[in-house]
């Protein structure tokens, strides 16, 4: 009797924590990439290293620059860094581009450091890395370099390790580089880490990372219905599993929504000088779409205050958008449902009144 009721305890106190004793991770954070709602968590405002999932700062710092495939030269002091590497050899000359793929597949450190020496000097890199966190509001984030070496003040936390995520991955570069699995120039073929490119038939990247201090640390992203999602997880022993679990859930609870059909009305707008007094606005295309659970969308709708006669079927006068926070998911042009003929007798009467606006407006001025 008292072993079934330790048993029913210990059921109870799962389903209450929710996923906090099903998976391995210090902690983690699973986040809509496209809004940036937090889907699920545990932790995910906590100060942990993460290893060299420092290197998605680092690799998007570097899949902006404006010549990436301009043939850099390996220096003595990049050639050899200890850990993980894509054994750059001294001496060698290749594309920045094949140093980053050595970055995010091969997870290099020496790619690293020899991204921050031909980036600006690896002192004002680093730099670089902290002023582009701060700028992405990333208040709990901080680099010591480039790789993801244990440092004193090297650290971040799963939610905003998710949002540099979501923020890298807009660059169509970096989207690339982390996406591909095995990459080959010359004599020099890399394959990529992330096992889940391989174990999740919807992943997109992004970036593994390992060290004693940091443990295993993983960010996924998969998309899916056109809706990204990305997992982070600090720490975390179990954490291919784990990540596939979570990014199941976050899909699952994806539901399509429709806001708006083609052809449908949107609003009314007035006409000046018409034969009627109003035209409808009608939605060019439908808009739908998927949210994701706990994401919220708004129809938002901008149209012209008026319109002159004659109106033209078809006439471009608004838009319509769906907004989700700060975030349009999706948006149409408003048309001119009918055409409107003009009605000359309030064309002129509307000429006369514009005509004694005016003047009205110039006799003020005249006499002040």
């Amino acid at each position: 009797m008292k072993g079934k009721l330790l048993f029913s305890l210990m059921v109870a106190a799962m389903l209450c924590t929710g996923h906090s004793m099903a998976y391995s991770a210090s902690a983690y954070a699973v986040i809509s990439a496209d809004t940036g709602v937090l889907l699920d968590g545990m932790q995910e405002n906590q100060r942990l290293p993460m290893a060299s999932t420092t290197k998605i700062m680092t690799g998007l710092l570097a899949a902006e620059e404006t010549d990436i495939d301009r043939i850099i030269t390996v220096s003595d002091t990049c050639a050899g860094i200890e850990g993980s590497s894509m054994y750059l050899q001294a001496g060698e000359q290749l594309p920045l581009r094949d140093v980053l793929y050595g970055l995010m597949l091969c997870s290099g450190n020496d790619a690293a450091e020899c991204i921050a020496e031909e980036c600006g000097g690896r002192e004002m890199f680093v730099q670089r890395m902290n002023d582009r966190a701060q700028e992405m509001g990333l208040t709990d984030t901080h680099f010591d370099n480039p790789s993801g070496l244990d440092g004193a003040t090297h650290y971040t936390t799963a939610y905003e390790l998710a949002r540099l995520a979501a923020e890298a991955l807009k660059n169509e570069t970096f989207a690339e580089v982390v996406a591909t699995k095995s990459y080959t120039s010359g004599t020099r073929t890399m394959v990529n880490h992330n096992k889940m490119l391989r174990l999740y038939p919807d992943a997109i990247g992004v970036k593994t990372g390992y060290t004693m201090t940091a443990g295993r640390c993983l960010v996924s992203a998969a998309k899916r219905n056109g809706r990204t999602v990305i997992a982070v997880t600090l720490n975390d022993r179990n954490d291919w599993n784990d990540h596939v679990q979570m990014l199941d859930d976050a899909f699952a609870g994806m539901q399509e929504q429709q806001w708006a059909k083609q052809g449908d009305m949107a609003c009314s707008i007035p006409v000046q000088t018409g034969t009627d007094r109003g035209v409808d606005a009608v939605y060019a295309e439908s808009l739908s779409g998927f949210l994701l659970q706990g994401e919220t969308a708004e129809l938002e709708l901008s149209c012209v205050d008026f319109l002159y006669a004659p109106v033209k079927k078809g006439t471009v006068c608004g838009i319509a958008r769906v907004v989700c926070g700060d975030t349009v998911l999706g948006e149409t042009e408003l048309l001119c449902g009918s055409e409107v003929q003009l009605d000359t007798a309030q064309e002129d009467l509307s000429r006369k009144e514009r005509f004694l606006l005016w003047w009205d407006r110039l006799r003020k001025r005249i006499v002040t």
